[in-house]
This record gives C-alpha cells, structure tokens and sequence, in this order.
C-alpha cells in the first residue's frame, strides 16, 4: 500500500511550460465514490490502464492501491460505467528544486483548468515553491475531481476557474 500525501494549486502563470521534462494524457472516470471520501478510479493513459482505489484523508494524506489493468476493459469501464462523467487531461511534468511538480491541464468538459500538484514524503516536507505556482487548493473540496465533475453536470457545458471559485466551500 503506498500512502499519498499531496499538495495543490492554482498556476499564477505559463511560466511552468519552460520546464516541462514530459507530457503525458489522461482520461479518469469516477467509477464509485462514497461519503467516506473513499473513490475508485479508471485511468487510461497512451500506453497503460488501471484503477485505483483512494482511501479516506487523514490530514494531507491517503492510502492508494493501483491495478494495472487491460485497455479494452477500461475503455468498456469509460463507456459504460462512467458514462459521460469522465475528466481529460495532459499532465505535464515540471521538475523544480528536487521535487516533481505536476501540472495538469484539463481539456474537455473542464477545458481551461490548470492546477499543479506536487507528492510529498510526508505532511511537514519543506519546499521551495516555483515562481508560477499561485493558491493553494489543497483542502478546497471545489477542487476534487469529483467535484469538479459534478459541477460540470450540473451546468451541461464547460465550466470555469470563475464558476468553481464562486461556488460553495
């Protein structure tokens, strides 16, 4: 079991995109998520699937299990289980003072929303931010995924930074 503990943010500006050593894209489909916080994903990347299974926060923390899987069966989770409720991204890595930051950039019913991430060896771990990293969003539920799925459900069109900020905590 691997133990995750990560922090988020918006991006103040395109000054990452200097930096970036790879890119990858996602698709993610929220297959189940409970009130726990405890959720199971399907993720497709270029070459691989899995799932992965996200337990409950314990500060900035959580235990995560994944299981590569085969493309066809994720493909048919996407379609069928996730319906429509799925997120795109191209995740772009940023290596900055020792640590792997991750900035995703989100395309489809998200389009325009940009966050970094960075994984940390544990809740204290200093680091230097980078010049174009801006708010943390770490504990902001509007940020989820998950939230960010439904917020888009519930408008049936893309939605902004804008509306997600204005929303309820």
């Amino acid at each position: 079991m691997r133990f995750e503990v990560e922090r988020k943010f918006l991006v103040a500006d395109e000054g990452w995109q200097a930096g970036v050593t790879r890119r990858r894209r996602f698709t993610d489909g929220l297959i189940g998520q409970f009130e726990t916080g405890n959720k199971v994903r399907v993720r497709l990347d270029e070459d691989r699937a899995w799932l992965t299974v996200k337990g409950e926060r314990v500060g900035l923390g959580r235990p995560e299990f994944e299981y590569e899987i085969p493309r066809a069966d994720a493909e048919a989770m996407l379609s069928l289980v996730c319906d429509t409720c799925f997120i795109e991204k191209t995740r772009h890595c940023v290596p900055h003072a020792g640590l792997l930051w991750e900035v995703d950039v989100y395309g489809g019913t998200l389009a325009g929303m940009i966050l970094a991430e960075v994984e940390l060896e544990h809740e204290a771990q200093a680091f230097e931010p980078p010049p174009w990293l801006g708010r943390e969003v770490t504990g902001d539920p509007r940020f989820r995924q998950s939230a960010l799925l439904r917020r888009f459900g519930e408008a049936g069109r893309v939605v902004t930074l804008e509306e997600v900020l204005a929303g309820p905590l």
